[in-house]
């Protein structure tokens, strides 16, 4: 993706990533592109009886984002969203603790912002993320994935200025098919990454 995206190196461009794998990815991409690391904190709602299945997300700002077609189809209640959106934004503000000590918010207004993952599926938390950058007035909002569903991409390119996708298979199942190792990325090893990171001042 770097390689996609040298055109925006040296631009002072801002690369996000969704904790916790979107991270690793984003902590690659900002060396590659000579970028600052930060990232956007999203938590996806999940539906009744599938937790995997988002039917929306919610942000750091507190904004909430429901697909309303998958939300009805998977029986969701406004009660049980309700509760979905607390428990999110509790694990939110657990997240704000522990990775705001070591990575204090870039400003974004103005600059070159790139929000990466390490994959996407329904695109939930993605598209949370995306509404709530937009809202920072960057000059380039531009979305960058390893691998995503066709539909899915094209969904979330309209609320990017730039999207590039290296992967869009034909049949997708998960985002963990399309990788060799996907073990889970834990709190610490975030951490380790954000404090390597060119905007970490120990």
């Amino acid at each position: 993706m770097a390689s996609r995206l040298g055109e925006r190196r040296g631009q002072g461009a801002v690369v996000l990533g969704i904790p916790r794998g979107g991270v690793v990815v984003a902590h690659e991409l900002a060396q590659g592109l000579a970028a600052q690391l930060d990232i956007v904190l999203a938590r996806k709602l999940g539906a009744p009886g599938n937790p995997e299945l988002a039917i929306g997300a919610a942000t750091e700002s507190g904004k909430i984002f429901v697909n309303e077609f998958i939300a009805r189809a998977s029986g969701a209640s406004r009660d049980f969203i309700d509760r979905q959106r607390r428990a999110a934004m509790e694990e939110i503000a657990r997240r704000v603790r522990a990775y705001r000590a070591v990575c204090p918010a870039v400003p974004l207004h103005g600059r070159v912002v790139i929000v990466t993952d390490d994959g996407v599926a329904t695109g939930a938390t993605m598209q949370a993320a995306l509404w709530a950058l937009r809202q920072e007035r960057p000059s380039e909002l531009v979305l960058a994935l390893p691998v995503a569903p066709e539909d899915t991409v094209n969904r979330l390119a309209a609320d990017a200025d730039w999207t590039i996708c290296l992967c869009v298979p034909p049949f997708f199942q998960a985002v963990g098919q399309f990788y060799r190792a996907f073990e889970q990325t834990t709190d610490e090893e975030v951490i380790d990454l954000l404090r390597e990171s060119t905007n970490w001042k120990p």
